[in-house]
């Protein structure tokens, strides 16, 4: 065999797929595998894929199971978020922020273990494999990087579940039948993708929603709810301290109960083809609503727009998957700069898939009442500066104007 491989790291979930992986990397490769389990809040039970990695002979100091929740929302989430990042308009991101961290530890467990290359299930055609990759590689040149789903022959689920029979992989009877659509779940959203959803003329199905309520059937009363702001991240709900992790987890249950954060989209993947996916997003829907509304009152006109200008290449970084790249590290730099003075309370009302900014309030506000109000303002504005403003802004128009008419 030309490539020698001793240890791999492998991004674990105990699933099918990534269990075939693991047998397959050791019968390809004939090397030890060390498995890497996330817990990014997908709400999944992890320790079953400890013992399913023991069972098909991973040494107990080669299993890692790592609880990552406030990590991912602290370093990761919450700096997009400062960003009010949304790939092609509509997208939070949710799985392609998750990307890079899950990264990060393979490069870091590689270390640790003594290992010479790292491996995931992310297949040919997407978006993943490049956001892994370029992150593995970013922060370890020298890593070797496995994607096993562009070297094996094993091109179907029936082939899957036949590899996994012949050496002797359990398969739950759930797994035998053909998915509906493939899933993707973290502590941000949750995405699915696939099968009956191919068809972008045809309406997502109620059953493939899973962490939302149909709006139609959301309480029929508002719930108001406020969230703190400290330098442009959220520090508390209704009043109580949270960490990063705790608060949206909170918000993901209120998201939940009033069916906020559906998304059905037709996106660009970075690999060239259009996909459609649907996902929700309950509890970064209302964050990223409340965020824009303490912003509203506490960012300089221009420093907003220069924000929003520059957001769209900040969020197609992350998409395309280059998060550790010097291009992304000094946007951040300029968001989190803008963001010093955006403290405040936000107050919103949540009702049958909305979350609407109703009240926003900061000891840091440029919102000047005596500058905009109707009545008297007492000398705060005088009106008849107007005119010379509106004057040298029209020179240019009716210099354009006297040419061409």
């Amino acid at each position: 065999m030309s490539e020698s491989i001793k240890r791999v790291v492998l991004a674990y979930s105990g699933g099918l797929d990534t269990s075939v992986i693991l047998k397959w990397l050791q019968t390809r490769y004939g090397c030890e595998v060390v498995t890497f389990t996330a817990d990014l809040g997908q709400g999944e039970e992890l320790e079953p894929a400890r013992a399913k990695a023991e069972l098909m002979g991973i040494k107990p100091e080669h299993i890692f199971i790592d609880d990552l929740r406030e990590e991912f929302v602290r370093d990761f989430v919450f700096p997009m978020m400062r960003a009010n990042a949304r790939y092609e308009g509509d997208y939070l991101l949710g799985t392609s922020i998750a990307r890079p961290l899950i990264s990060k530890r393979l490069v870091e467990i590689a270390k640790q273990t003594g290992a010479d290359a790292v491996a995931h299930g992310a297949t040919g055609k997407g978006n993943d494999q490049v956001r892994f990759e370029l992150s593995c590689y970013a922060l370890n040149p020298d890593i070797k990087v496995i994607a096993p789903w562009r070297e094996w022959d094993l091109t179907s689920r029936t082939a899957l579940i036949d590899f996994a029979e012949k050496h002797q992989i359990p398969v739950p009877k759930d797994k035998r039948g053909e998915s509906p659509f493939s899933t993707d779940a973290n502590l941000l959203h949750t995405s699915s993708e696939g099968k009956v959803l191919e068809d972008p003329w045809e309406e997502t199905p109620d059953y493939v929603y899973s962490r939302t309520v149909n709006p139609e059937d959301a309480p029929d009363a508002p719930e108001y709810v406020t969230i703190d702001f400290e330098r442009g991240d959220g520090v508390a709900l209704n009043g109580q301290a949270m960490s990063p992790a705790t608060l949206l987890a909170a918000l993901n249950d209120l998201g939940r109960k009033h069916g906020i954060g559906r998304l059905d989209l037709v996106e660009n993947r970075f690999v060239g083809m259009k996909s459609r996916g649907m996902y929700e997003t309950p509890g970064g829907e209302i964050y990223a609503r409340a965020h824009r509304g303490i912003e509203s009152i506490t960012l300089d006109r221009s420093a907003a727009h220069l924000k929003d200008e520059l957001m769209p290449k900040y969020a197609e970084l992350i998409y395309n998957g280059f998060w550790f790249a010097p291009e992304r590290e000094m946007l951040q730099a300029a968001i989190d700069h803008s963001q010093e003075k955006v403290t405040g309370t936000v107050r919103l009302k949540l009702y049958k898939g909305s979350a609407a900014v109703v009240g926003r309030k900061s000891p840091h506000s440029l919102y000047s009442e005596r500058h905009v109000t109707f009545e008297d303002d007492a000398g705060a504005y005088d009106q008849k500066d107007a005119a010379g403003f509106i004057k040298l802004n029209a020179l240019r128009l009716k210099l354009l104007a006297k040419r061409d008419r």
